[in-house]
């Protein structure tokens, strides 16, 4: 494999799965025919065997060998999490990127995503429904413990010589805006309307 072939393998180990429309966009914008080019690399990968594809909807989605179920529930969840990083990006390529991080044990917050854009570590939070007031309140109160164990200040990724809880940020693409007192920083709000907030123009 060549080195366009180890990324676009690394990001479907990532992200879980990606559509052939994810991978043009994300490694072969810079080419004349993105979408032709992403076709024939990833057909070659399926021949080769290094990844595998769901071919029963509209548009494939592919998968890394191993990896998830081709039917998993959770698949729609891992493309707006794409379509999330896709956003992001052209506003600057997040430093860090992990998806469904593990931030501690038991009764810790299990975020969608753990960034580090513009310059500030973060949680999201990627609500394609809207939750119940108790499920959510459940949601604030593991990262408010969270905040108060003091784990988060051993994180490897804390600047020296400053300690940062990251900022929690809850993307309502069919949610509701929820309410509750924490001692950290919580942003409701889509791409667009974060990047008015940050005062970013482009």
């Amino acid at each position: 494999m060549n080195v366009r072939d180890k990324a676009i393998v690394k990001d479907l180990e990532r992200f879980r799965c990606l559509t052939r429309d994810d991978v043009a966009e994300l490694h072969f914008s810079n080419v004349k025919n993105p979408v032709t080019q992403a076709n024939m690399v990833l057909k070659r990968l399926r021949r080769d065997d290094v990844i595998t594809c769901a071919t029963d909807r509209r548009k494939y989605i592919y998968f890394p060998v191993p990896g998830i179920k081709k039917d998993s529930a959770k698949i729609g969840h891992f493309l707006a999490i794409v379509d999330f990083y896709k956003q992001i990006r052209k506003v600057e390529v997040p430093r860090v990127f992990e998806v469904e991080p593990k931030v501690g044990g038991k009764g810790r917050p299990e975020p969608d995503i753990f960034c580090i854009w513009k310059g500030a570590p973060w949680f999201v939070e990627i609500q394609r429904s809207q939750f119940s007031d108790k499920v959510m309140q459940e949601k604030m109160n593991r990262y408010e413990q969270y905040y108060l164990s003091g784990e988060w200040e051993r994180e490897p990724w804390q600047p020296a010589g400053k300690k940062i809880f990251p900022y929690l940020w809850i993307v309502p693409i069919n949610s509701g805006y929820y309410k509750s007192k924490t001692s950290f920083k919580v942003f409701q709000d889509n791409v667009e309307g974060m990047k008015k907030k940050l005062g970013i123009d482009s």
